[in-house]
């Protein structure tokens, strides 16, 4: 039955696509202030697909004021492992709609690629879960194991409901394995399982010296510059090699473990593929230290300022701004604290800040690390199926992004295995502008989650958990 599911999804390979396109037209940024009601639609829109692909039981789950989860499921496999797989429907805002080459919600095909917000982060990941699905149900009548299926619609805002959601649902969602797509390959059709994932402390930092803009030349001189004391302040925050400078912050760093290091060796990833794929100007130096460009992004912490503002060009004049503000970050890694980290980051900026300026912090976002050794049977099924979906080996590979969702419900399932496959790639610019996804490796990817689905029923469900 595999070979007839796997001949399906190469025959239907276009609706897919379209399918894809149909939900990336739908502008669903969860972020506040953009609107709730396309958030909705999206949901209702995922509901549709997941229904046609002939699961049951669908329906949206709503949490208060909450973006609404989508679940699903068919439980009709006795004795099968019970898979819960997991994506996201709500995307990040389209950013500077300028710099994109085509409209950010209207999915264009070029160069091998869908380009559109949400085209690989994550709706892809809804397509691939849903086009294996029917696959499977329409060929076989059945699937090799039981699957529930849970699409959320918060991810993006760091899935700030999902502790209410998670006690309200942990029995209707328990599972023998969590697969996870909203994770990255290592490179264009190279598939890959990530094993581990950074953390974030990040929060807002607001610099004051007036109540008010003054003129730059009646009162400059005396008057201290916001602007200037907030830049002293984010210079503070790395050495001379781009290494975070805020005392004790590598305390409780876990060195890494043999067998990543081995994984890591492995890539044979260095300097020239790090230019390549992020596209950095020309003689501009990497920081960070000595260590791999991949240790430093996947298993070393590090920090960011994402934003920062006084007043802006459009509003330029010949003035002492009263207040600076900044957006500030750490990427944080096995086995940094949260609540410990931004306390030292906290403490270190308000210590630098000249003059006596007035330094006043924004709520503290978080979301903590996660890491699995990617080791059983779970893994190996996993293995197997990327690399005969992908006719490539499959790598271990860790992510320096963050998956609010992953430890949770990891920990809700009772040390079920967390298998984090993904279709973005190096070149799929998620978060920024110009995003896409690999049309090749889209169809990959869903040859291997029909895979995936055989090799898990191959294995008892006692074998899985532990």
């Amino acid at each position: 039955m595999l070979g007839k599911a796997l001949r399906y999804c190469g025959d239907h390979r276009e609706r897919f696509v379209s399918d894809l396109s149909t939900l990336v037209e739908i502008p669903s940024v969860s972020f506040p202030g953009f609107p709730k009601e396309e958030v909705v639609r999206s949901a209702k829109a995922v509901a549709a697909l997941l229904r046609r692909s002939g699961l049951e039981n669908v329906r949206l789950l709503k949490l208060g004021d909450a973006h609404p989860y989508v679940y699903a499921d068919w439980l009709h496999a006795p004795g099968k492992p019970t898979v819960l797989l997991y994506a996201h429907h709500d995307v990040q805002p389209p950013g500077r709609e300028a710099l994109w080459k085509s409209p950010p919600f209207k999915p264009t095909r070029r160069g091998g690629r869908l380009w559109g917000r949400g085209s690989a982060d994550d709706k892809a990941g809804v397509l691939i879960h849903s086009a294996s699905i029917e696959s499977w149900i329409k060929t076989a009548g059945a699937l090799p194991v039981n699957v529930k299926i849970v699409i959320e619609g918060e991810e993006e805002i760091g899935s700030e409901h999902l502790e209410t959601f998670l006690k309200k649902h942990a029995k209707a969602l328990d599972a023998d394995v969590l697969v996870l797509t909203d994770t990255a390959n290592y490179d264009t059709g190279v598939p890959s399982v990530t094993t581990s994932l950074r953390g974030l402390v990040a929060f807002d930092v607001t610099v004051r010296t007036a109540d008010h803009p003054l003129h730059s030349g009646m009162w400059g001189g005396p008057l201290p510059d916001p602007v200037l004391a907030l830049s002293k302040m984010i210079a503070s925050l790395t050495d001379a090699y781009g290494r975070i400078a805020v005392p004790g912050i590598y305390r409780d760093v876990k060195a890494l473990t043999a067998l990543e290091r081995k994984n890591f060796d492995s890539l044979r990833y260095g300097e020239r593929a790090f230019r390549k794929q992020t596209e950095i100007l020309p003689g501009v130096q990497l920081v960070g230290g000595k260590s791999q460009p991949v240790v430093k992004m996947w298993r070393e912490p590090s920090i960011s300022v994402n934003a920062i503002q006084a007043s802006s060009k459009s509003d330029l004049s010949n003035i002492i701004n009263e207040k600076a503000w900044c957006h500030v970050g750490i990427r944080i890694v096995p086995d940094m604290e949260p609540k410990r980290c931004s306390k030292l980051l906290q403490a270190h900026l308000q210590r630098v800040a000249p003059w006596g300026v007035k330094v006043e912090f924004g709520p503290v976002t978080a979301a903590n690390w996660w890491r699995t050794p990617g080791e059983g049977p779970a893994f190996d099924a996993a293995r197997r199926a990327l690399s005969l979906g992908y006719k490539k080996k499959a790598v271990m590979i860790g992510s320096g992004g963050s998956i609010p969702f992953v430890e949770p419900f990891s920990n809700v399932l009772g040390g079920a295995p967390a298998v984090l496959v993904g279709v973005e790639d190096p070149y799929t610019n998620p978060h920024s502008e110009n995003e896409s996804l690999h049309l090749g490796d889209f169809q990959k990817s869903i040859r291997s989650s029909v895979i995936l689905y055989d090799e898990l029923g191959k294995l008892e469900p006692s074998r899985l958990k532990g």
